[in-house]
């Protein structure tokens, strides 16, 4: 966090998100009884949303630094994604199509340091402290964000990730029934947050029903998922049709 943005929230002309009050409390090593209260002044104080817009003003590259802060806190990731591989996932090329424009709304970006902000982010995965549950859909493995290389590419690279021991990847496939629809990309940190994606920006949710909702939706998920050496192998298989489709 930078000595501006410190100095904005000292003199009141910036509020500061609850993710913004858990990392200073954590750095300054604060009491649980008095960190506590300030998180739930801080959760009345703030509706806990950021739009994407917010963060390209000041630089999409800022919004993986916050990610980095948050994982390196954390012990166990989980998420969900039925949409796309999450930015822990991507090879670069992959990575330089999900944080391009999509829109003529979109705001600008510094694509090339984002994309590098988030390559760096991806060193936690060596990390055998913590542990990472990235349950995808069928639909998020297949959809075409890049030509078909870069495609083959990227689900090469998350059948490779999937041996280290700390990380499990897990596909739910198109052709099982699941007694559940998936709404949208979350991710679990621990048992104290969860981040909720929308198409224009991101809610954090901290009530504990929430978290349990949360956590209970991702284990339902799970449960229909191919798991192990069954989801590397579909990811291979994915893989080399794509390679196909390149040709």
């Amino acid at each position: 966090m930078s000595q501006a943005k410190i100095s904005r929230i000292e003199t009141g002309r910036t509020l500061p998100t609850v993710i913004d009050v858990q990392r200073i409390l954590t750095a300054l090593d604060v009491p649980e009884e008095v960190s506590s209260e300030l998180l739930r002044l801080a959760r009345r104080a703030n509706v806990d949303y950021a739009s994407w817009r917010t963060y390209a003003r000041v630089g999409l590259y800022r919004k993986q630094a916050e990610l980095r802060a948050l994982e390196s806190t954390s012990r166990v990731m989980r998420h969900f994604l039925p949409a796309v591989p999450t930015g822990l996932l991507h090879v670069r090329q992959y990575a330089e199509q999900t944080l391009s424009k999509t829109v003529s709304r979109d705001p600008a970006r510094d694509v090339a340091r984002s994309v590098q902000a988030r390559m760096d982010r991806q060193a936690i995965l060596d990390d055998r402290s913590r542990s990472f549950a990235f349950l995808l859909t069928e639909q998020a493995v297949r959809w075409r964000r890049a030509d078909g290389g870069i495609m083959a590419a990227q689900c090469a690279h998350m059948a490779a990730l999937s041996h280290k021991p700390n990380v499990e990847i897990a596909v739910i496939p198109q052709s099982v029934r699941v007694p559940g629809s998936p709404m949208n990309v979350f991710v679990v940190y621990d048992e104290r947050l969860v981040t909720v994606e929308l198409f224009s920006g991101e809610v954090v949710l901290r009530d504990p029903r929430d978290i349990s909702h949360h956590l209970e939706l991702f284990d339902l998920f799970l449960a229909y998922a191919l798991r192990g050496a069954e989801a590397t192998a579909f990811l291979r298989e994915v893989a080399e049709e794509f390679m196909r489709l390149r040709d």
